[in-house]
């Protein structure tokens, strides 16, 4: 395990832990919420095996990396992940976002450029905006009910993360055939590896606005996402930012529910593989 110093607060420095794994063109994993770098185990093997360079961190306040109050922000976020590039002066990288990833990869695009990125991937995306406002009435729901997520964190951590992984994952048609009850504890035990002031602060970024990032995806893009999403529903996020982003190359999972990087992991890196080599 690696670190990358980003910051400090009070008298640490904020260290991102992060895996460099193989050989070939590099490509970042950006996870999502409340997952760390584990949770792309599965997709790290397939890129290594296709002869990839595979690098995951941990985003602040998540798995190993520094427990932080403070940067739980789009722009903090994005500033992080372009920290992880510049450190490792990667070069034609295409850079992977799950859930909350994809939106700091779209930041990260609208803030940095692309002078680094060759492809960008959206998987479970977050896009465009999920804020019901007058220019938004298609939203998830309005600030209150973002509040009302970080206040379930804080009320009761542990009960809000089993029972926002058991949607995730679409228990209900999912566990004891796309997914063991041994993976699905495991995916509790790396969320609970975050700190509870990251993982409250988090459902804030949520209603991020990243209408205005879309027109900087200047790079090939893929955005997959699953109709059987209960997370991020595909209407209201994969659909609404295919329209946004036309030439993207736009892929919809049967079936496959948020967490489909695990449930769905063969046809993902079926998709994934195919786009990443494309000329």
């Amino acid at each position: 395990m690696a670190y990358i110093t980003v910051g400090t607060e009070n008298s640490g420095d904020i260290e991102l832990s992060y895996t460099d794994q193989g050989a070939g063109q590099p490509v970042v994993l950006v996870h999502g919420f409340p997952g760390s770098s584990e949770s792309w185990g599965k997709q790290q093997a397939a890129l290594v095996d296709a002869g990839y360079r595979v690098i995951s961190y941990d985003k602040r306040g998540y798995g190993s990396s520094t427990k932080t109050s403070t940067g739980m922000d789009m722009d903090t976020l994005a500033a992080d992940l372009h920290a992880v590039i510049e450190e490792l002066d990667l070069h034609d990288a295409i850079v992977v976002g799950f859930s909350m990833g994809t939106g700091e990869v779209a930041r990260y695009l609208g803030r940095y450029g692309s002078a680094r990125v060759q492809k960008a991937v959206f998987i479970s995306s977050i896009l465009p905006y999920l804020l019901i406002t007058d220019d938004n009435p298609g939203g998830a729901g309005p600030q209150d009910f973002f509040d009302g997520l970080s206040a379930g964190v804080r009320a009761d951590r542990y009960g809000f993360i089993a029972g926002f992984l058991e949607n995730y994952f679409d228990l209900d048609a999912n566990l004891g055939t796309r997914i063991s009850q041994a993976a699905f504890d495991a995916s509790i035990e790396i969320a609970n590896q975050a700190g509870t002031l990251a993982l409250a602060a988090t459902p804030l970024t949520w209603p991020t606005d990243f209408r205005g990032d879309i027109p900087h995806i200047d790079v090939p893009a893929l955005i997959v996402h699953g109709t059987a999403d209960k997370v991020l529903p595909i209407d209201l996020t994969g659909r609404r930012f295919k329209d946004l982003l036309p030439a993207a190359t736009y892929v919809e999972l049967e079936g496959a529910p948020h967490g489909l990087f695990w449930t769905h992991s063969d046809q993902l890196h079926e998709t994934l593989l195919a786009f990443l080599r494309t000329a």
